[in-house]
Parts: structure tokens; sequence; C-alpha cells
């Protein structure tokens, strides 16, 4: 019983700090004038290099 809350103490405030900076990221975009069609090929990119790399097993 002890080790379960060692881990729950542990993992609840990261889990905690996780949420508080994912908040604060998307408030901060939110207001930051951004290229979105440059973020759009970055991520497509990122996606079509990992799914070459399933598809081909190379890489």
């Amino acid at each position: 019983m002890g080790c379960r809350m060692i881990r729950f103490v542990i993992i609840l405030p990261l889990i905690v700090v996780t949420w508080l900076l994912l908040v604060k990221v998307v408030s901060d975009l939110r207001k930051a004038n951004i290229d979105w069609t440059g973020v759009a090929t970055f991520v497509g990119f990122i996606v079509l290099a990992f799914w070459l790399r399933h598809v081909t097993g190379m890489g």
C-alpha cells in the first residue's frame, strides 16, 4: 500500500504541472501570430516520415 501512495504522490504533481504548462502554451498560441501553413507543413513531413518508416521498414 505504501508503494502505491508514493507513486501517487510523485505522479499527481507531474500531471498537474503538465496540465498547467499545456494550458499556458495553448493560451500563448492563441495570442501569437503564427503561420499555420508552415506549422501544418512541418507536422505533415513528420507524419509522412513516420508513415514511410512504418510502411517500408527503413529509416
